[in-house]
């Protein structure tokens, strides 16, 4: 029962280490079947995510997790991950709230971003 919440643990860390530092490698981790929602826009496929992702308005960012919630979905070892933390945005001294949840999906031991909901939280 260990196994999801262990590759939840480093997924998020591989992720957020990897959005803080270059948000433009996280291609890989996408698929054209893959849909991001963030905020209220809606993509699909890699290379819209990858767009949107690479075009938000701000130049640097360092994501704080603050809790991280994992369970398996069906029988092929699938996994829902959410995530709520805090963002440090290019200058700010105040940080921002968000959640974000994954649905990670095991495709022969390889697991891809199949739906990425991320929101702030303004309350």
């Amino acid at each position: 029962m260990s196994d999801f919440n262990a590759l939840a643990t480093q997924f998020t860390t591989f992720y957020y280490q990897t959005f803080d530092a270059d948000r433009s490698q996280l291609a890989p981790l996408y698929r054209n079947e893959s849909m991001l929602t963030f905020e209220n826009t809606q993509v699909q496929g890699v290379a819209n995510i990858t767009e949107k992702l690479s075009s938000l308005p701000f130049q640097r960012v360092q994501h704080r997790v603050s809790t991280l919630d994992a369970q398996p979905t069906g029988q092929n070892g699938n996994v829902i991950v959410m995530v709520t933390g805090e963002l440090l945005l290019d200058e700010e001294q105040n940080p921002q709230r968000y959640s974000q949840v994954f649905h990670l999906v095991n495709d022969n031991g390889n697991y891809f971003v199949l739906n990425d909901i991320f929101r702030l939280n303004y309350c």
